[in-house]
């Protein structure tokens, strides 16, 4: 079994929009576990960080501003492939191309108003995880559901 943690950011639009439940409500009912969950400031320079792989675009400057317009929501699941099952969840990054019954095709129409964002791998997990999270804001614990979700023996 590959138990997995993984990062999302409820973005500005979601927040505003008032959809942080239905948000977090759809990974829930996926069964992933909610291992850490909080209200972030986002500073310019976190923005540099998380982004740095967007710096030489024209729309960076954009993307930074809408970012820090607002906290996001914080929130790191955990669950068997979380990775995967998220990114299945939320959709393609753009809300008009994603599948039909995903967070940003049911929610979203535009970049980057699209909801969320969410780790693409196991290397970025780990690493953006510990961009907005100390380990002492992290918790593990026994939900009762584990056993219907992940199967017996967990």
């Amino acid at each position: 079994m590959n138990v997995q943690r993984s990062l999302v950011l409820i973005k500005p639009d979601g927040l505003q929009r008032d959809l942080l439940g239905e948000v977090i409500g759809r990974f829930e009912r996926k069964g992933l576990k909610i291992v850490g969950l909080k209200l972030i400031r986002l500073t310019e320079s976190m923005l540099d960080e998380h982004y740095a792989h967007l710096a030489d675009k024209p729309f960076f400057a954009s993307i930074k501003e809408f970012m820090m317009q607002t906290p996001v929501v914080g929130i790191v699941f955990e669950g068997i492939d979380a990775i995967e099952a998220i990114r299945k969840l939320i959709g393609s990054t753009n809300p008009r191309q994603a599948d039909a019954g995903t967070i940003r095709a049911d929610l979203a129409m535009n970049v980057p108003s699209n909801l969320v964002h969410a780790s693409d791998s196991v290397e970025n997990a780990t690493v953006e995880v510990k961009r907005f999270f100390k380990d002492e804001e992290l918790f593990q614990y026994e939900k009762i559901t584990d056993r219907y979700v992940f199967g017996e023996g967990v």
